[in-house]
């Protein structure tokens, strides 16, 4: 696997706790599985994870010359999956065997959250043409919003498969009352395209309703002292709390005691986040973009807002409190739901498939 960022990277994220569930499954089916990486500070040159062998090298403009260097000196390999983030490594051209696309989502407006114009626009016409570039390589990904804008980009072959969560859905559901205060929580890295400023901003809008909530914020990344300095602006010292990373046990309990999840990313490969909070026994109440529609399904796991604006998720959220019977048949429909996400049901069918495409012999 060739991806920019790998699990210990602290930059990483979702998209990475995803590929290494995806190469540790490969591992535990015998398969010998690397995944190479920039560098980044403090880093060791190769680690190991969960079996799966991490080379790091070179970095931003580098890192694809280093990832062929190291390549060509190893032993041939089966398959190279060559992850997409924006800009990807190229490796149908000088990987010399079977090689898959696998991508989260198709950036598009993501590339306005980092980037100014020109460089926004710079960005999304690079990423349509290398589609058009890769149009006949296969791809994989698990969102249809994702799949409909690669097909109309013009690749060819599309896999699609659901993400998986470690996290286990609670054996039982316990109770939980929709009671003032509500219990609001973001899972998310602090990043600009995940917009936490729209759930702080939606904390805000209830306020003004007299709607009394408290959001925690888990996670970290380069907006936690922008997010930090809005919080004071607003005077919701009071209101949101950040933790900061925290484990996988500490995030779970603080899932399982909130009343609703908010996402409010500009667009989601599909919201894994959505899925662990189901399995506490947490609906999701998030906005109205691709992967975010498909994680959470409207009027039965949770609610998508009409709009992207901090005031339509508040108006979801006095909906729902004024409806506390739906909320309880969200947050069953929800738990119940998780179970079929979890790694257990998601791993096989994709090492299949990714089994099956190591095997189509050495491309010409």
């Amino acid at each position: 696997m060739l991806n920019w960022r790998d699990p210990e990277n602290p930059a990483s994220g979702g998209a990475e706790r995803v590929s290494l569930g995806y190469l540790s499954a490969l591992v535990a089916r015998g398969h010998e599985v690397y995944w190479f990486a920039n560098t980044y500070k403090g880093c060791s040159k190769m680690t190991d994870l969960e079996g799966v062998q991490i080379v790091r090298g070179g970095g931003l403009g580098t890192s694809i010359l280093a990832a062929n260097r190291w390549y060509q000196s190893q032993a041939a390999f089966d398959l190279v999956i060559d992850q997409h983030h924006g800009i990807p490594w190229f490796a149908p051209w000088w990987a010399q065997t079977n090689c898959v696309s696998f991508i989260h989502e198709v950036l598009g407006p993501i590339w306005s959250s980092f980037y100014r114009w020109p460089l926004d626009k710079i960005g999304q016409t690079q990423e349509r043409w290398t589609h058009w570039l890769y149009r006949n390589i296969p791809f994989w990904t698990s969102c249809k919003e994702t799949e409909l804008a690669l097909r109309a980009h013009g690749i060819r072959q599309i896999k699609r498969i659901p993400y998986g969560v470690h996290t286990q859905a609670l054996p039982e559901l316990p109770e939980k009352a929709l009671e003032s205060p509500i219990q609001l929580i973001t899972v998310s890295r602090l990043a600009p395209n995940k917009r936490i400023d729209h759930a702080i901003h939606t904390v805000n809008c209830l306020r003004s309703d007299n709607v009394h909530a408290r959001l925690t914020i888990v996670g970290s990344g380069e907006e936690t002292t922008r997010l930090e300095s809005l919080v004071r602006e607003l005077a919701l010292s009071e209101h949101v709390h950040f933790t900061g990373s925290v484990s996988e046990k500490e995030k779970d309990e603080w899932l399982a005691k909130s009343h609703l999840l908010l996402h409010t990313s500009v667009r989601e490969g599909w919201g894994l986040n959505v899925i662990e909070a189901n399995a506490m026994g947490t609906p999701s109440v998030v906005y109205p973009v691709p992967g975010l529609t498909e994680s959470t399904q409207h009027g039965q796991t949770g609610r998508v807002s009409k709009e992207e604006t901090p005031a339509a998720l508040a108006g979801e959220i006095k909906w729902l409190m004024s409806q506390p019977h739906i909320y309880q048949t969200y947050r069953k429909e929800a738990w119940a739901r998780s179970r079929a996400f979890h790694w257990d049901h998601v791993l096989p069918q994709a090492c299949d498939w990714l089994e099956s495409m190591a095997l189509r012999g050495i491309r010409n």
